[in-house]
């Protein structure tokens, strides 16, 4: 009889224990500090081929970004232009007072001869055509620094380089909108991503100096413009 109840005690206590071993625990997904559900961490406890994702990259006010440039532009324009004018105005003065009658305040017919006063014949034609071709390529890495961000996250950067060479003086300045998101783990993006992207060069020195026409020569372009 003793024998009866161990066996009996000793086959509840093994079940307890099958279900303990085997049983799993609720486990809730995962969120975000934005509070958006993770599904794949939510299998970090149980696999240990999962990748977690890196948590998103957060930018400050004052950080710094590097910007890849890599612009390309070509501009090709044609216009032609042809025009035809002609203009006749002939002024003939039929009849006039007679002056010696209007003296005596008499107002007579003079002369009937007619007299032309004017007569101009004029012809004008023009005809201009111009073409005009531009490429443009720029390639660089350049440090932007995080002067704004948006109520929605997105970032306003702001890159200014100045390289001095002797007398020869070149200022780049690079501006524009991104996405936080766009922003690689390596802290770089491509100026393709940027919205409102604005690139200005300026070079001053005796390289632009010499490239750029005299007075005298824009004077007689302006004047002599047709």
């Amino acid at each position: 009889m003793k024998t009866v109840v161990f066996t009996v005690i000793g086959l509840c206590t093994w079940s307890a224990n099958a279900q303990d071993l085997y049983s799993t625990r609720p486990v809730g997904t995962p969120v975000d500090h934005n509070g958006v559900e993770q599904a794949s961490q939510s299998l970090s406890g149980y696999s240990m081929l999962v990748i977690t994702p890196p948590p998103p990259k957060q930018l400050r006010l004052h950080d710094l970004v590097t910007i890849i440039v890599n612009e390309t532009s070509r501009a090709t324009r044609t216009q032609s232009l042809d025009t035809k004018k002609d203009y006749k105005a002939n002024v003939r003065l039929s009849q006039f007072p007679s002056l010696a009658d209007l003296i005596e305040a008499r107002l007579e017919a003079g002369d009937s001869n007619t007299t032309d006063l004017l007569n101009i014949l004029g012809k004008f034609q023009t005809k201009n055509k111009g073409e005009y071709e531009r490429t443009d390529r720029m390639t660089t890495r350049i440090q932007a620094e995080v002067i704004d961000i948006k109520p929605n996250g997105v970032l306003v950067l702001e890159a200014r380089t100045r390289i001095q060479t002797d007398e020869e003086i070149q200022l780049f300045v690079l501006s524009g909108n991104c996405r936080t998101e766009d922003v690689t783990d390596q802290n770089t993006i491509l100026s393709g991503q940027m919205h409102n992207l604005n690139i200005i060069t300026k070079n001053e020195g005796e390289v632009r100096k010499g490239a750029r026409k005299g007075f005298i020569p824009r004077a007689l372009e302006t004047l002599f413009a047709f």
